[in-house]
């Protein structure tokens, strides 16, 4: 009985390699590059998960599996989901491909309009402009921070991790040192239930195209060619160097989506260092959230700010790269931590203190940008359009200009 039970083991572990049809890197590549270029905001997510179950390269299970995995270590979750698959399907180059594809449109889109946006933000039409599209920033995360809120504060210890957190904030407490309190709180203090999760088969069944040995000797590699950037922007001694220091930073610890990191990488551009003023971090979360692909693009903006085209490109690399290599390493140990309790706990305090920081967030872009009756009735519009709604992102921002640029040509801004 034991030999039949492990032959039908076998013959299904094959039937299941025979049903993953073989994706070329090429191919990979592309496919990312077009939902790059074609999807805005949360509905990235599904359109990665429709192309991916639509030609049978993973299952439903491994795409819910992944979508657990990445929410419980830092990093943008649309590049994490992104870097898994394509570590499922070819390994660590078909990671790095999928997630290159995948940031290469909003990238080369930002560059452009940071361009456009440095080069005539002296125009007199310019400023007016932008001040619709902060407006409509301040709705959105408005509606954000009420979402997450709702699914992060679900007791006692979340709300008072989210109230220290915005507190903290609020005096100019040094936000990176907050997440890592809050982190410890959550750890010690939060004791989520672990659902109705199925137990998971990974790492037995991964089907990856090589040895264990081989693929942690990979992430080995990877973890070092990201330290020797990180490396190389402290030694250069400068602002640049420092920006990317700030984003490895964040990159390294913050949870969640672009808009819960939001709130770090302002108290570090803004607040702390003072490479840009408040006004040009919202008009570079607009842009972020105008160009498809990931949220978190708005690191170019900053990038090219202070370092033109080079400056893009390392503070791109920064914001992204620490939780790529998380995402390999997770991808490998995931089946011995799904469940931990205080690894749960953690990732709850952790997301209830962005819950408290993205509020900072919007009283402070509120109090810069909806300085007009118009612009608080803007405001007003895109926070209904996207809670009530639902309208996607985009829309909502393309709308929005069109109705603001209308009361600009009237003079009724």
């Amino acid at each position: 009985m034991h030999l039949v039970n492990e032959s039908v083991q076998a013959e299904s572990s094959i039937d299941e390699k025979k049903e993953r049809p073989y994706v070329s890197l090429a191919t990979l590549f592309l496919a990312y590059f077009q939902i790059g270029l074609t999807a805005f905001g949360m509905a990235i997510i599904q359109k990665i998960k429709t192309l991916v179950i639509s030609r049978h390269w993973l299952s439903e299970d491994e795409m819910n599996d992944g979508m657990a995995m990445v929410q419980l270590y830092p990093g943008p979750l649309m590049i994490d989901f992104t870097a898994y698959v394509g570590y499922l399907l070819r390994g660590i180059p078909g990671a790095i491909l999928a997630t290159t594809g995948f940031v290469l449109p909003s990238f080369f889109l930002m560059l452009g309009l940071s361009a456009l946006y440095f080069a005539a933000g002296s125009l007199p039409w310019v400023h007016p402009l932008f001040l619709g599209l902060e407006a409509l920033v301040v709705g959105v995360i408005f509606n954000v921070t009420l979402d997450m809120g709702g699914r992060a504060i679900k007791g006692r210890v979340e709300a008072a991790i989210a109230l220290f957190a915005f507190a903290a904030l609020i005096f100019k407490f040094n936000a990176l040192v907050m997440v890592l309190i809050a982190l410890a709180l959550g750890a010690t203090f939060i004791r989520p239930s672990s659902g109705n999760d199925k137990p998971t088969t990974r790492p037995k069944d991964l089907h990856l195209p090589s040895t264990p040995v081989r693929r942690w000797l990979g992430i080995g590699a990877a973890t070092g060619a990201i330290l020797s950037v990180a490396v190389f922007a402290w030694s250069l001694h400068s602002d640049l160097g420092n920006l990317g220091l700030s984003l490895f930073k964040i990159g390294s610890v913050a949870f969640g989506n672009g808009s819960t990191i939001l709130p770090l990488i302002q108290s570090e551009v803004v607040d702390l260092h003072g490479w840009l003023s408040l006004n040009q971090f919202a008009d570079g979360i607009a842009l972020g959230q105008i160009t498809p692909g990931p949220f978190l693009i708005t690191a170019a903006f900053v990038g090219y700010k202070i370092g033109g085209v080079a400056g893009a490109a390392l503070a791109t690399f920064a914001i992204f790269s620490p939780s790529f290599v998380m995402t390999l390493a997770f991808t490998e140990v995931f089946a011995r931590v799904r469940n931990i309790t205080w690894v749960r706990g953690a990732l709850a305090g952790v997301l209830a203190s962005f819950v408290g920081m993205l509020a900072v967030v919007v009283l402070q872009l509120g109090d810069v940008a909806l300085t007009t009756p118009a612009a608080l009735a803007l405001a007003g519009a895109a926070f209904l359009t996207t809670r009530i709604y639902k309208l996607d992102i985009i829309w909502v921002f393309l709308g929005g200009l069109v109705l603001w640029g209308g009361l600009l040509a009237i003079g009724l801004v």
